[in-house]
């Protein structure tokens, strides 16, 4: 079972590891297209235009800075890194040992910079999202699109979905795929979406458990003590969907 998951926003302010090697990341053939990313972002962060591209408030400047020093900025685990939310409520620090052994094999988390991460990669802090239209690749779910289909391609078993659709755009595992949308009183939520996606992934985690269709895993969720509804079949290779009551 392979967990999907978005970065965040909010993220650790600083590193304490060895500066970033590409090298060393998961996923090494992705390494040609990183280097890419990394580049024009170092590049776009020198220039007056960057906050606009990046989308930032006045508030959020220093984030600029911090795009200008990913080569030689100190690394943290991704683990470390994202602060957000969804991974308040994951809580990977807090996970029992068997737990955290199952969360380093199956989540995944994808990147505007750097595609994709395990959470044992050690990165920088940086500000890129997946919306982005970066100078001069362009819109960044369209440019990680073919290598991260190849890099996944050899990946088998349930896929959970837990992405914002910014990020989905970057991968459509298809068929073999479960989208998890979060409802409250009948509407599908964003508010409290992020909460609830870190909940589930938590608790299939400590689960222990590894369903092999979309319905098994919504037994699986079922049993958990999560409010769950399963989709009707989809047709051609679309994903299933669960619905899941926040």
């Amino acid at each position: 079972m392979l967990i999907l998951l978005p970065p965040s926003e909010g993220k650790a302010g600083s590193g304490d590891g060895p500066a970033l090697d590409l090298s060393r990341l998961s996923f090494p053939s992705l390494t040609a297209s990183r280097r890419k990313v990394l580049s024009a972002l170092v590049a776009l962060s020198r220039k007056s235009q960057a906050q606009a591209v990046l989308g930032l408030s006045p508030g959020q400047l220093g984030e600029i800075g911090k795009n200008r020093e990913l080569r030689t900025a100190p690394t943290l685990t991704a683990a470390e890194l994202y602060t957000g939310v969804l991974y308040d409520n994951l809580g990977l620090a807090t996970l029992s040992p068997g737990a955290a052994e199952r969360a380093a094999e199956s989540l995944l988390i994808f990147s505007g910079l750097w595609g994709l991460l395990r959470i044992t990669d050690r990165v920088p802090p940086y500000r890129l999202s997946m919306g982005v239209k970066l100078p001069p690749l362009g819109g960044l779910g369209a440019y990680w699109r073919k290598p991260v289909t190849s890099a996944l391609g050899g990946e088998s078993g349930l896929v959970v979905d837990l992405r914002s659709s910014t990020y989905a755009a970057a991968w459509q595992p298809g068929g073999r795929a479960v989208a998890v949308r979060v409802l409250k009183d009948g509407k599908v939520v964003s508010h409290m979406a992020k909460a609830t996606r870190g909940v589930i992934a938590r608790s299939l985690l400590e689960g222990g458990v590894d369903p092999q269709t979309p319905q098994e895993l919504a037994k699986v969720l079922d049993s958990l003590g999560h409010a769950v509804a399963l989709g009707p079949a989809p047709g051609g290779n679309r994903p299933w969907t669960i619905d899941v009551t926040a």
